[in-house]
């Protein structure tokens, strides 16, 4: 009974991986990826020309903060060595 269990099952995975090649290498599988490939182009230009144009809102977004350098000198002791006591 156990060499039937493992007979059914080498076929189960062998037809699979048949089917599989024989789907990869077929003529429709072929012309459709060849299909897609040739019509990339026009369909990334297509998309790309109904994308909507932004106006620009970033001007004097970023402010400088001059109060970092007076904070960064000040010397803060490390306590690190502290935890593990």
């Amino acid at each position: 009974m156990n060499k039937i269990i493992s007979f059914v099952v080498v076929i189960i995975v062998l037809s699979f991986f048949g089917f599989s090649f024989n789907y990869y290498i077929s003529d429709r599988n072929i012309n459709t990826v060849k299909n897609n490939r040739e019509n990339l182009d026009s369909k990334i230009l297509e998309s790309t020309s109904n994308l909507p144009l932004l106006p620009n809102d970033t001007n004097n977004v970023i402010e400088f903060n001059s109060g970092f350098e007076n904070s960064n000198k000040q010397n803060f002791k490390r306590s690190f060595w502290e935890l593990f006591k």
